[in-house]
C-alpha cells in the first residue's frame, strides 16, 4: 500500500493511500476533545484534489458537529475514490481499514453516503477502530433524521413563535435515508410534505409510500412552503438558489448547506431562519458515540432530542448579538474548544 502524509495547517493528520482499486484519504481535524468521529463516504470524485477538499470540509464539520452536540469527541472524515466499477467491495473496504488502523484509535469511522453497515462490518475484522456495524446501532439514518426534525420544530419555533408543524409545507430537498425517514416524521406529525430528488424513481417511491407531493430536482426551491429541508449533498445554498426560496426556514440533514461564507448573510437578509446543518445533522453521531459509551438507547434518544434545545439557544443568541445563526454556532463550538485546550 502506497501511503502519504498531506500537510494541512490546522488539521492534525491527513493521510492519503493507494491500494489497487483502492483510493482513499483520511483527515483528522482535532482530538482536542476526545478521540476524532466520522464517518466514511464512498463517493464519485473527478479527481483527488476534490475528494481531498471533501474530507477537509467535513471533518472540520465533525469537529463542531461533535462539540456542539456535547460530545467529549474531536473530528475526522474519510472519503473513498469510488472507481467506475467495483470489483471486489469486500477488498476495498479491507484496504480502508488497513489506513484507519495506522492512526492507532485516533480516528473512529462509521458509514456515511455510499457506505452500509455491512461495510462496517468488512472493516470490523480488521480494525477495532469502527462504529456502526450492523449488530450495532446500524443504520444511524433514522437517528440523523430524528434529530433534524427537533432541530426544525426549535426554527420553526423561533420564526414563528410555536413548535408545532402540523398543517404546515416542508419541501425536503434528497429522499435518499435521512430525507425519508425525515419525510416519515414530517407527515406522522401533520405537515405536509413535498419531495425532491436527482433520482425520480426514488423521490416517486417516498412520496407514494407517504402520500407527499413530488417536483423535480431544480423546482423544489421554488415550492411554496413553511419550511426547506435540504437533505442531499453540500453547497446548495447559494447566491442563486437562496434568491428562489419561498421558504421562512431552512433546516436540513445536508453537510455543508452554505457554499460560501456570504449565503448565512442572504438568508438572514431574506428573513429565513437558518438552523446551521451541522447542529442538525449531529443524531447519528450522537447515538453512534452513545454506543461506544455505554449509553442505553433512551439516554441516546434523549441526546438526539436535545438537538432542539441546542437550536433554540443559538438562534437566540444570534438574535441577542446581532450575528448569524452558523457565527453563533462557531462560537459555541471555539469556545468550547478553547476551554478544553485550557
Amino acid at each position: 500500500m502506497d501511503v502519504r502524509e498531506v500537510q494541512v495547517p490546522g488539521w492534525e493528520r491527513v493521510v492519503v493511500a493507494r491500494d489497487g482499486e483502492y483510493h482513499g484519504i483520511v483527515a483528522v481535524h482535532s482530538t482536542a476533545l476526545g478521540t476524532a468521529l466520522g464517518g466514511t463516504r464512498l463517493w464519485r470524485y473527478a479527481a483527488e484534489a476534490d475528494a481531498l477538499d471533501d474530507a477537509l470540509r467535513l471533518s472540520r464539520g465533525m469537529t463542531y458537529k461533535n462539540a456542539l452536540a456535547g460530545l467529549d469527541a474531536g473530528g475526522g472524515k474519510s472519503v473513498i475514490l469510488a472507481p467506475a466499477r467495483i470489483d471486489d467491495r469486500a477488498a476495498l473496504f479491507r484496504a480502508h481499514a488497513r489506513v484507519v488502523d495506522m492512526l492507532g484509535g485516533t480516528y473512529i469511522t462509521a458509514e456515511d453516503v455510499g457506505t452500509t453497515p455491512a461495510d462496517m462490518d468488512t472493516m470490523a475484522a480488521v480494525t477495532p477502530h469502527v462504529a456502526g456495524v450492523s449488530s450495532g446501532i446500524g443504520d444511524p439514518s433514522p437517528h440523523t433524521a430524528r434529530g433534524v426534525f427537533r432541530a426544525l420544530q426549535a426554527a420553526v419555533a423561533h420564526r414563528f413563535g410555536a413548535g408545532e408543524v402540523a398543517g404546515m409545507t416542508v419541501a425536503v430537498q434528497g429522499t435518499g435515508n435521512v430525507g425519508a425517514w425525515l419525510v416519515r416524521l414530517l407527515r406522522e406529525a401533520g405537515a405536509n410534505v413535498v419531495v425532491a430528488d436527482v433520482d425520480a424513481d426514488r423521490a416517486a417511491a417516498v412520496a407514494e409510500e407517504h402520500g407527499t407531493r413530488v417536483v423535480s430536482a431544480d423546482a423544489i426551491y421554488d415550492v411554496e412552503a413553511d419550511v426547506f429541508a435540504p437533505c442531499a449533498l453540500g453547497g446548495i445554498l447559494n447566491v442563486e438558489t437562496i434568491s428562489r426560496l419561498r421558504a421562512s426556514v431552512v433546516a436540513g440533514g445536508a453537510n455543508n448547506q452554505l457554499r460560501d461564507a456570504d449565503d448565512g448573510a442572504r438568508l438572514a437578509a431574506r428573513g429565513i431562519v437558518y438552523a446551521p446543518d451541522y447542529v442538525a445533522n449531529a443524531g447519528g453521531v450522537i447515538t453512534g458515540y452513545g454506543e461506544m459509551a455505554g449509553w442505553t438507547p433512551a439516554q441516546c434518544a434523549a441526546r438526539v432530542d436535545a438537538i432542539h434545545d441546542t437550536v433554540r439557544d443559538l438562534l437566540r443568541r444570534a438574535d441577542t448579538s446581532g450575528i448569524l445563526p452558523h457565527e453563533a454556532a462557531d462560537r459555541m463550538v471555539e469556545e468550547r474548544l478553547a476551554a478544553a485546550k485550557g
